[in-house]
């Protein structure tokens, strides 16, 4: 029988739906969230990075804490275990890097207030990509926030689609979104 660790937190939305979780996706997030989990796979290959995604985070123990699960989180030094979820400082450091897949429901929140959340859990880097062909809109389709000592500066991609690294220590590289898939350069 397996021993409970200390301080072990059975939290409320481990176990019922957020309302992320409600929404759904479509096979276009679907993909986009598979295809570039496998490219990071393949770029951290051979190092200590366990990659997630949709994981609830955490950072309390407060059992009723509204979790952020973003489409992908990446933290380096870590290998990858299976958890239920993450507490932030117990589990293990938060994520260096989360990426956010956005959706016509989900786009305001993915820019205005996700970037605040997750720069305070001590996250350094945030990327939205918003997959939506939106011609009346005059945005690019991806945005990076680059999040470390309480600064918060939004960084447009120099081309529509782009997420480029902003510093070696998250990864080597970038990641080029054309349509709807990801890639990393050799």
């Amino acid at each position: 029988m397996a021993t409970p660790f200390e301080d072990e937190v059975a939290y409320y939305y481990d176990f019922h739906p957020t309302e992320e979780d409600l929404m759904g996706e479509t096979s276009v997030h679907a993909d986009l969230v598979h295809y570039l989990r496998e490219v990071l796979k393949w770029l951290f290959h051979g190092q200590a990075c366990a990659i997630y995604d949709n994981l609830n985070l955490y950072q309390t123990a407060n059992f009723k804490e509204y979790p952020l699960a973003p489409d992908i989180a990446v933290i380096k030094g870590v290998e990858h275990r299976s958890v239920r979820s993450w507490r932030v400082g117990k589990t293990g450091p938060a994520p260096q890097v989360v990426f956010e897949i956005a959706s016509e429901e989900t786009w305001q929140k993915d820019l205005e207030e996700k970037p605040l959340k997750y720069g305070l859990m001590g996250v350094r880097e945030y990327f939205a990509y918003d997959p939506n062909e939106r011609p009346s809109e005059q945005r690019d389709n991806a945005q990076a926030v680059w999040l470390a000592t309480g600064q918060r500066q939004r960084r447009d991609a120099s081309d529509a689609g782009a997420c480029r690294w902003m510093s070696m220590e998250s990864a080597p590289g970038e990641l080029v979104s054309t349509g709807h898939e990801v890639s990393a350069p050799l």
